[in-house]
């Protein structure tokens, strides 16, 4: 069985669009979670009740990562997918996702996302990551060809990005994971907040031994600008301080070493973009925020062998390389 979990706060007017999608094409016997993250007098709770999906309340706001594992612990489906609030999944995107898992070393499988109203260009293909630190969304600003009568589904993906393969993760605005794997590695890590929550899982699973796949063919429309909008100083200071924390977390000792002085030229990179946006000094305090956690993120590093093939993972070396 399949639960499509959705985080949400106030937004209604988008739960409304993304649960009308998803209630019209889910596959027969899905379950919907809809996880109400402290929404003002439980309007998130209201809302999914009108479209017969189970709500999920919780008293405060706890962010989404906590809101997403409330969801997760409180579905029952074999195949778990976690979505936005501000996605609009289109026809035939579960049925053409759901297959991949017949194999059991399948942890993820990340769908076309596509920026919304009309899909014309791509917001991710799956996730990637860069030895030096930098995570992303495959394809991102990927503006599609527009043939003769082509629409959202059809023909016209530029390449690499027509077929499906193997990818480094996928993102928790729209991805689907085995629940076993789950259960194996851990969920989403709740101090995260949100940003890079899903990089942090990508990584587990990838140590644990399971794959993520792209598929082309599943396809979930996004509205990319009402995510958060324009980010403020605690949300810079915040994506700042998660992107650090993964790399000092996750990647194997080996790899860490040989990955040094591709991180410090990737911060001096950011930190010169930031200077010029005016943004340096939450980029700043988000980075050395690690320091202060430096004891505990060295306690939960995980032991790895001395020989990792990082690029099975998905790890890319750096665009500059």
């Amino acid at each position: 069985m399949l639960s499509i979990i959705i985080p949400t706060h106030q937004r209604t007017d988008l739960l409304q669009k993304c649960l009308r999608a998803v209630t019209r094409h889910a596959p027969k016997g899905s379950e919907i979670v809809v996880v109400d993250d402290g929404s003002p007098a439980a309007a998130a709770s209201a809302t999914a009740l009108e479209f017969g999906a189970h709500p999920v309340r919780l008293r405060h706001r706890r962010g989404f990562a906590a809101a997403a594992n409330v969801g997760i612990r409180a579905s029952r489906g074999d195949i778990v997918e976690m979505l936005n609030d501000d996605t609009e999944v289109q026809a035939g995107w579960a049925d053409a996702a759901l297959p991949w898992f017949a194999d059991e070393t399948i942890g993820a499988v990340a769908p076309l996302v596509l920026v919304w109203p009309d899909g014309k260009i791509i917001d991710s293909a799956g996730d990637r990551y860069y030895l030096g630190g930098v995570a992303g969304k495959r394809g991102h600003g990927t503006i599609l060809p527009s043939p003769p009568g082509s629409m959202v589904g059809g023909e016209g993906l530029p390449l690499p990005y027509t077929q499906p393969c193997p990818v480094f993760g996928t993102s928790a605005a729209a991805g689907f994971y085995r629940r076993s794997a789950l259960a194996r590695v851990g969920l989403f890590p709740e101090e995260f907040g949100s940003y890079f929550e899903d990089v942090d899982l990508a990584f587990r699973l990838q140590r644990a031994g399971f794959r993520a796949m792209y598929e082309p063919a599943s396809r979930v429309l996004h509205h990319v600008s009402a995510s958060y909008g324009r980010l403020g100083r605690c949300l810079i200071e915040r994506q700042s301080c998660n992107e650090e924390r993964v790399f000092w977390r996750n990647l194997p000792a080996s790899v860490l070493r040989r990955a040094l002085a591709k991180h410090l030229a990737v911060l001096l990179g950011k930190a010169w973009r930031r200077l010029d946006e005016g943004t340096l000094l939450p980029w700043m305090f988000g980075r050395l925020r690690v320091a202060w956690e430096w004891q505990t993120i060295m306690q939960e590093r995980v032991p790895m062998p001395s020989e990792i093939d990082v690029a099975a993972w998905g790890i890319e070396e750096p665009y500059w390389s």
